[in-house]
């Protein structure tokens, strides 16, 4: 059934605050809800999204991902980053490395793939899906310690996944023969991902100095909203337009603005004001994007990444909280809400898909079968590690 763009846009609104109003009854992350109603109205069974819809999803994913990210940096005011700075830190860099580690060994030990093969796979496990933490911390309200620190390492992981992604490119590149010197290429990667975070963190961070400056001349509500919009969108789009990582600009934004604005929090508050149907159009999205048949082909590659990365996240991230002697809940639950992982990861796995024509359609058919599982399962881990945790109620 073919049906137009704004009747499909209707039900994905509808049917999603249905389906999150019946489902919290079981105490499920409304994330997940919406998630299963987007597999449930997509091309994998009723197909009630339009083409319309599905071809302004990349929009839809950059406009929302940008909030996240512009939302995440409220969490790095120096007075929150003095208390959780050191495990911040310390966490996400243990458990970007054990989910590295325990996936590499995993894919390249108990299966028959070669071993370049593996660090792709190991690169790819370290990202978090931010948009699934950030969204579970929201929806039951967790304020402390273990809160600010979770968000905080999911802030910065993806800034060491894309370090550690673009190196293991470049060894598997050599090691495929598509390289003579492999610390050359490896190196060439590193630089070049390193230039793309520093490129961000600058952009970031002259948007949000002109940002507060110009704020005074903004008196009402609604004229702060569009203005905020406008610079969201603004530093999105330049940072697209000159190649750097449009997360971690949107990052820096929020960051610059909450250290350099005494009333940063109006900013803020009133992005909250409207970005609630737009995270529900983006997680309904990714449920119909997702294509369940993967799942009959997730196969043996596809267990060991899942079982290896949440072994590597909950290990690392625990190795972490021990180096700075953390709490004890943080050293024994940070882990698991580190578990969801989407955006990021298909789109390493895209680049992967795209380099090794060999093993490619393996690797991305690989990720997006796991991320089916992450997406319906993660935000479930989140949810436990915070209430384990003693920061949510329910």
């Amino acid at each position: 059934m073919d049906i137009n763009t704004i009747l499909s846009l209707s039900i994905i609104l509808l049917v999603g605050l249905a389906a999150a109003q019946f489902i919290r009854r079981a105490k499920i992350p409304t994330i997940t809800a919406y998630i299963i109603m987007g597999i449930i109205i997509g091309p994998s069974a009723l197909n009630l999204v339009s083409k319309g819809i599905f071809n302004s999803s990349g929009l839809i994913s950059n406009v929302v991902l940008s909030f996240i990210a512009f939302s995440l940096g409220q969490n790095f005011s120096l007075e929150r980053f003095r208390r959780v700075g050191k495990s911040v830190l310390a966490i996400s860099i243990c458990e970007v490395v054990g989910a590295f580690l325990i996936v590499s060994l995993g894919v390249w030990l108990l299966t028959e793939l070669p071993v370049y093969v593996a660090l792709i796979f190991g690169g790819m496990a370290a990202a978090t899906d931010p948009a699934a933490v950030v969204m579970v911390t929201r929806e039951y309200r967790s304020r402390g310690t273990f809160t600010d620190t979770i968000l905080g390492v999911v802030a910065i992981d993806d800034a060491w996944g894309i370090i550690l992604f673009a190196f293991c490119l470049a060894i598997a590149k050599s090691l495929a023969g598509a390289h003579k010197f492999v610390v050359d290429s490896a190196l060439a990667g590193v630089f070049h991902a390193l230039l793309e975070i520093i490129g961000a963190l600058a952009l970031g961070g002259v948007l949000g100095w002109i940002l507060s400056k110009l704020s005074n001349y903004i008196k009402s509500h609604s004229d702060l909203l569009i203005y905020i919009l406008g610079f969201i969108l603004l530093n999105t789009g330049l940072a697209i337009y000159l190649g750097f990582s449009a997360l971690l600009a949107n990052m820096f934004l929020g960051t610059v603005l909450v250290n350099i604005n005494k009333t940063s929090f109006k900013f803020f508050d009133v992005l909250r004001s409207i970005d609630s149907p737009f995270y529900l159009l983006f997680f309904v999205l990714a449920g119909a994007s997702l294509d369940i048949g993967l799942l009959k082909s997730l196969g043996l590659i596809g267990l060991v990444y899942i079982f290896a990365r949440a072994l590597g996240k909950v290990s690392g991230a625990a190795c972490g909280a021990n180096i700075i002697n953390a709490g004890p809940r943080i050293k024994k639950y940070i882990g698991l809400g580190l578990i969801p992982q989407a955006g990021v990861a298909l789109a390493l796995g895209l680049i992967a898909k795209s380099t090794f024509p060999q093993y490619g359609n393996v690797i991305f058919s690989t990720i997006v079968a796991t991320t089916i599982i992450y997406e319906l399962l993660g935000p479930l881990c989140t949810k436990y590690a915070l209430k384990k945790a003693g920061e949510i109620e329910q």
